[in-house]
């Protein structure tokens, strides 16, 4: 694999610098040997493909690089931790998100209640149902979307909460 002169004037502007970016990762991940993985990782970043631009600063490039990547790994910590449980006894721990057998068969029970709600619709208001509940667009985008007007959206959301209506005592179990 052969260098860009480019990257090759990236690698050696960041190998001069190495401790000071160093440091930037370790301000922000706060651990050495995290803050040496994030290094390692952006100089194989900057390595690994041409640079698409003309970099007219490349300590400055190197540097949003180091802290680009130091909060990703932040990001994806934090994200990681939520489903990770930690025992002192060696137990298995439950699973974060898990469920016992009889509250995911409920769940079921709802999620498939819904969708047999849901296919009694007509294609174009379960779209505009979906559209609107699970894709997060007001009524004015997935009339755009699918070429109606807001008011037939309306009436289309209309139908299908009526729809679901029989799925409500399921949810106050």
């Amino acid at each position: 694999m052969s260098m860009s002169s480019q990257g090759a004037g990236l690698g050696e502007v960041f190998i001069a610098h190495r401790a000071q970016l160093r440091r930037i990762a370790q301000k922000i991940v706060g651990t050495p040997e995290i803050a040496d993985e994030v290094t390692q990782d952006a100089y194989l970043k900057l390595m690994e493909g041409p640079c698409a631009r003309d970099v007219s600063k490349p300590y400055s490039y190197c540097c949003q690089v180091v802290r680009n990547l130091a909060f990703d790994h932040c990001r994806r910590q934090a994200f990681e931790s939520t489903y990770r449980i930690y025992t002192d006894d060696g137990e298995l721990p439950q699973v974060a998100g898990g469920c016992v057998p009889e509250r995911c068969f409920q769940e079921r029970q709802v999620i498939d209640a819904i969708d047999q709600a849901l296919g009694t619709l007509p294609a174009r208001t379960r779209r505009a149902f979906e559209l609107y509940r699970l894709g997060g667009f007001t009524q004015r985008e997935v009339a755009k979307q699918m070429g109606c007007s807001a008011t037939l959206v309306n009436f289309m959301l209309r139908d299908a909460t009526q729809a679901l209506a029989s799925c409500r005592h399921l949810l106050e179990a």
